[in-house]
């Protein structure tokens, strides 16, 4: 081609604009998804060592979370931290949480912080209010103790100093709950609330899930209450943009929590029982008021363990079973309680109803 043959600038050809805007979205969206890549990658490795702060066995790992099978979760609530304690202190919630991949659904069940109960593994045998057995043999204890008293396998556990409750729900900017009747929470902090759908922060969500004296129910309003505050904590959390808070909320889950799930156990929940959050049921073990050596206690009748034990056996793929343990034993002996103005409940000198120092 001679010089005269060349193109002019006039005559040249435009570029291709589709072709270079292309080039720009192209380039855009490779930026983008390097900068996920990189946030993915850096949430994995914290979340990692998080876990890892966190995981505390207690016995013989359980294999049902890697085998995608219905499991038990025993969830602790601790009172350490709470008005400035500083010891070990009790599990004032108890609840035992079924999940079922197969049907989707997650089962809470609480138990009373006063149950009669007998703490397994203390010498001499030992009947005291179930929420001692953290404080006396620690999460082992309470597992094998509120496992013995329903007669259900617990399989895994979590348990979280209650105050740092009110960390958690800042760090997930708040939850939305239905309150149901007004009241103003005396012995937490002297907080006002009114009855209906509110917003609430970290402290409100401590005292409304701690208030019991001012609930007509006692414990069991608070039982349903926390199992609430838990309910709208899981919702919150499953948002997206609570991924920009993973680092505070690892951060303090790590200082606060402990648990003997593995972080291989959490990526399977996340990924093969993501759809069990949304579908969360909620049930009670019921007691009757009790008196047992000058304490006041709470008496769940046989028929009433035959009932909780069954649904949790359910949920979890296993048939019924007579429950058969020291509460049983103690309710066969007591043939005339119906739980009404606080009767006396006998214990058999069999069992000791004192803490061994």
């Amino acid at each position: 081609m001679s010089e005269n043959d060349a193109p002019t600038r006039s005559n040249r050809q435009p570029p291709k604009k589709n072709h270079s805007l292309f080039k720009i979205i192209l380039l855009l969206v490779s930026i983008v998804i390097f900068l996920i890549g990189i946030f993915t990658y850096k949430l994995y490795l914290h979340a990692g060592n998080t876990v890892t702060d966190m995981h505390t066995p207690i016995g013989k790992t359980s294999k049902k979370i890697a085998q995608k099978k219905p499991f038990s979760i025993l969830l602790l609530g601790a009172d350490t931290g709470a008005d400035g304690r500083k010891y070990k202190g009790n599990s004032d919630t108890i609840i035992v949480a079924t999940v079922n991949p197969t049907k989707n659904r997650v089962k809470l069940v609480s138990v009373p912080r006063d149950t009669l109960a007998e703490l397994i593994g203390a010498k001499p045998r030992n009947m005291q209010k179930i929420n001692a057995a953290y404080n006396y043999g620690g999460t082992k204890m309470a597992a094998k103790s509120v496992g013995q008293l329903l007669d259900v396998p617990i399989d895994y556990y979590m348990t979280i100093n209650m105050s740092a409750l009110k960390t958690i729900v800042n760090d997930v900017g708040g939850i939305d709950v239905n309150i149901p009747f007004s009241f103003t929470s005396v012995w937490t902090g002297g907080q006002k609330f009114k009855k209906g759908m509110h917003h609430l922060n970290g402290t409100q969500a401590l005292a409304y899930s701690r208030m019991r004296h001012e609930d007509p129910h006692g414990d069991y309003g608070r039982q349903l209450r926390q199992q609430q505050v838990i309910q709208a904590v899981l919702k919150k959390a499953m948002q997206p943009k609570i991924l920009l808070k993973y680092e505070d909320i690892t951060r303090d889950l790590a200082k606060n929590m402990r648990t003997d799930l593995t972080f291989a156990d959490l990526k399977t929940l996340t990924i093969d029982y993501r759809n069990t959050a949304g579908n969360i049921k909620s049930d009670q073990l019921q007691g009757q008021d009790a008196w047992i050596n000058d304490s006041s206690y709470q008496v769940a009748s046989t028929k009433e363990l035959n009932r909780v034990s069954s649904k949790i056996r359910h949920e979890l793929g296993l048939s019924s079973e007579k429950v058969d343990n020291a509460e049983v034993y103690q309710n066969e002996l007591n043939p005339y309680f119906d739980g009404t103005n606080n009767q006396l409940f006998y214990i058999s000198n069999d069992f000791t109803t004192t803490m061994a120092q």
